[in-house]
């Protein structure tokens, strides 16, 4: 319990005035007791499907976070949450309509609270330049990870020690990724194949612009240091989160409109979701878990290449988010079990690389 209060109080104080917004936006909205308990489910099944979708999320971000500053750290959980909550989750649905449908944010709003059909209905139509921008951040996450010739710690060696192997190759996973948006648009009618193209390239230049931003602040450090100055690193790492998780937002955002087409509803459940990811991204930071279960972390950049690659399949195929949320808790799920696994089969002492050959 100890625990639970140390890492998701303020999650759980978050839910509870979510939920009751929930049961007063409700009542006011249809004046029942049968109205707003359906309007308060709804809200406690989209913030369940967002935590457990999000696990991978979570991970990712404290990997990163572990060795940022403490000073950054909680930038990130303060600025992070009012980005992950009123970024992410309510002003992108809103500016894809307001883009869409060539309006003002006002009226985008207006929209949004009175006629949600027509609301839902723009937002679905951007689904392509989503996918596309979307799942084109998270493959290369996911594949810088693996094309790493430095990487010392394999899971899957019959798999991530060839892809070593191939990083030495300069970009590499920069032409995978292109061949896969070629392949995907050449599967779409013309004007859809054009904007996910599009929006995968400008997927691909925001990942290579924030790993860009993050390269240069780490040689300015570099020469602080050896200067003698006291260097509090962690912008470059807070930018690269920020946009991890907006990319991570996109799906859930564009699922949560097969429970609900209201804003405030949708904002309400996703939100609860976000806060409790930055409660567990801390939780792992704090415990050390990565270090504990040392495959845990290729399971969860495992997850995100695959929930990359079905949301750039997305723009040609629906795949359930019920589909999505098990492979990624599958693939997370083994790399824990693998982990306590190696953990049991060797003293702490004596533990070097295993992998599923063995």
């Amino acid at each position: 319990m100890s625990v639970i209060l140390k890492f998701y109080k303020f999650s759980l104080v978050f839910t509870a005035i979510c939920l009751a917004l929930a049961v007063w936006y409700g009542w006011a909205s249809t004046g029942t007791i049968g109205g707003t308990m359906s309007l308060l489910w709804i809200v406690l099944v989209l913030s369940v499907l967002e935590i457990s979708l999000s696990f991978d999320n979570a991970v990712v971000n404290a990997t990163v976070l572990r060795n940022m500053d403490p000073v950054w750290q909680k930038r990130f959980l303060i600025w992070g949450i009012a980005i992950a909550v009123f970024g992410a989750r309510i002003a992108f649905p809103l500016a894809i309509v307001a883009i869409a449908a060539g309006i003002g944010p006002i009226d985008a709003i207006d929209l949004s609270l009175n006629r949600p059909d027509e609301y839902e209905r723009i937002v679905n139509s951007a689904h392509v330049g989503i996918a596309g921008f979307g799942g084109a951040f998270l493959m290369m996450v996911g594949l810088k990870f693996f094309f790493d010739h430095t990487k010392e710690i394999d899971w899957i060696s019959v798999v991530e020690r060839q892809l070593k192997k191939f990083a030495v190759l300069p970009a590499i996973e920069i032409a995978i990724l292109l061949l896969i948006l070629w392949g995907i648009s050449s599967m779409l009618a013309a004007d859809e194949a054009l904007t996910f193209l599009v929006a995968g390239i400008f997927g691909l230049v925001t990942f290579i612009g924030v790993e860009g931003i993050n390269k240069i602040l780490e040689i300015h450090e570099e020469k602080q240091r050896m200067a003698g100055a006291v260097v509090r690193s962690g912008l470059g790492g807070f930018l690269y989160l920020e946009v991890l998780d907006a990319s991570f937002s996109f799906d859930g955002v564009i699922g949560a409109f097969a429970l609900s087409n209201n804003m405030i509803v949708i904002a309400l459940g996703l939100s609860i979701g976000a806060i409790f990811v930055r409660s567990m991204t801390i939780h792992l930071v704090e415990k050390g878990t990565l270090a504990q279960y040392r495959f845990l972390e290729h399971g969860a950049f495992w997850a995100i290449i695959a929930l990359g690659g079905i949301m750039l399949v997305s723009a040609r195929v629906h795949i359930p988010e019920t589909i999505t949320g098990l492979i990624g808790a599958v693939l997370i799920g083994i790399s824990f079990w693998w982990s306590v696994r190696y953990n049991r089969r060797l003293p702490a002492s004596e533990r070097t690389a295993i992998d599923l050959s063995d």
